[in-house]
């Protein structure tokens, strides 16, 4: 009994201090621990295995098989991930590890081996969380930014640093140049390639992508600006289910998405769609900029009729887009271009070529360039934004087409054109193989 009453005063101490230290924990949530607690779950690891060697990597020509591994962000419930290129180039079966642990395959679905962004497809039974996109257009050099990834195997590691400076150009392969990328001194080891980094609020504002040889607390990212613009690429109906929709949107920071153009002849010009229209939903699915135009028609087919909702004049409307097959009329446009002058050109949004240079009003980002070829001649290169050809615009491929039957009709012989290459231009004088036969 004399026990029992020594104990009493004891666990009246233990009780009294639950409360205080429930409040402690609670003080410790800091603004870095809710960001990485909100963004966890949208975070993948890859894994697989791949063949390497063969002289290039100090081998001798030895070819090995090496265990890659790598990291994903999900951007769709259905799935669909981005990552780096690198991480799956070469793995036959691409495995996913969830946050819960689960061990799932996943697919190679598009890839742009330039810019070293693929995105694959999970295949997960369930929604998975998706992850919160910010933007990379206000980022501030010294603000907090936190990398999360599969670093060396480590799954989910995080790691804090800060922005250490902008717009960085990094060689680091005779075969791969990254252009204006983020530094940061978070640490990014290998296993963290194509794995987000968030901002103290926890947005994505980069996808991580190298580490300079040898260096001491350097690392690099993609701007989420530059991963959304060529990640819409990837995922465009033209690209993956062969229809198009023509629509060119920005999203400019207010609800819904601004549309800057109307392609001609497109199933959006047909159903009533035009610039200046604020789109707010495609089907059930919220709209704030192009990737998600192309989410949103994901997987439908030529004919489906979607319904589009919008602002326009102040007023909410409705309007029904009928998707199309994308046509000989479309596919010889491009072909055309790729005979004549030798590059593949894809529309851009006004926004990214205005941010570059006010000045212009929109370009075509050139996204190959034949060898040999006319283009190819003067120097023109992947990632040049097509901005002007004789005294003609190229906002959209139609402009395109008119002027190179302009310059047959007229004999121009060659025609002048201009190109963006970073915030800088460059002109010269094309002639067109078709002139030339």
């Amino acid at each position: 009994m004399r026990c029992l009453k020594a104990l009493l005063p004891l666990a009246a101490v233990l009780i009294a201090t639950l409360p205080v230290q429930s409040a402690c924990a609670e003080s410790r949530r800091t603004a870095i621990v809710q960001a990485i607690e909100s963004q966890r779950d949208s975070v993948v690891n890859i894994h697989g295995q791949k063949l390497v060697g063969g002289g290039t990597d100090g081998t001798d020509g030895e070819v090995r098989r090496v265990n890659g591994m790598g990291t994903g962000v999900v951007i769709d419930p259905r799935g669909y991930a981005v990552t780096n290129f690198h991480v799956v180039e070469g793995v036959k079966r691409i495995e996913v590890t969830l946050s819960t642990g689960r061990t799932v395959a996943a697919t190679l679905v598009s890839h742009d081996p330039r810019t070293d962004l693929a995105v694959i497809k999970i295949d997960a039974d369930e929604c998975l969380p998706v992850a919160r996109i910010g933007t990379s257009s206000d980022l501030m050099i010294g603000e907090t930014v936190l990398a999360l990834g599969n670093a060396y195997g480590y799954e989910h590691t995080v790691t804090r640093g800060i922005v250490s400076a902008l717009h960085r150009n990094v060689e680091v392969s005779r075969t791969q140049r990254y252009e204006d990328l983020i530094q940061t001194d978070a640490s990014i080891n290998p296993g963290n390639s194509g794995g987000p980094l968030l901002n103290i609020n926890g947005e994505v504002i980069g996808i991580n992508v190298a580490v300079r040889a040898g260096a001491q607390g350097i690392g690099f990212a993609i701007p989420v600006d530059r991963v959304l613009d060529i990640v819409s690429q990837l995922l465009s109906a033209e690209r993956i289910n062969q229809t198009w929709h023509g629509l060119v949107v920005r999203g400019d920071g207010h609800a819904g998405a601004l549309v800057e153009s109307v392609h001609s002849r497109s199933p959006a010009e047909s159903g009533g769609l035009r610039a200046g229209d604020r789109i707010t939903r495609i089907g059930d699915m919220p709209v704030t900029r192009q990737l998600d135009i192309e989410r949103a028609l994901l997987g439908r087919k030529a004919g489906d009729r979607v319904p589009v909702t919008l602002v326009r004049a102040g007023s909410e409307e409705q309007i029904d887009l009928a998707l199309a097959k994308l046509t000989r009329d479309q596919e010889s446009l491009d072909d055309r271009c790729w005979a004549e002058i030798g590059v593949r050109l894809q529309p851009v949004a006004a926004s990214k070529v205005q941010k570059l240079q006010s000045r212009y009003r929109g370009g075509l980002t050139v996204t190959a360039v034949r060898e040999n070829g006319p283009a190819a001649e003067q120097g023109i290169q992947e990632g040049d934004i097509l901005v002007g050809l004789h005294v003609w615009e190229t906002i959209a491929p139609e402009n395109v087409s008119y002027i190179l039957d302009k310059a047959s009709e007229d004999h121009l012989n060659p025609i002048k054109f201009y190109v963006l290459r970073g915030r800088e231009t460059l002109f010269g004088h094309i002639v067109s193989d078709t002139v030339r036969r």
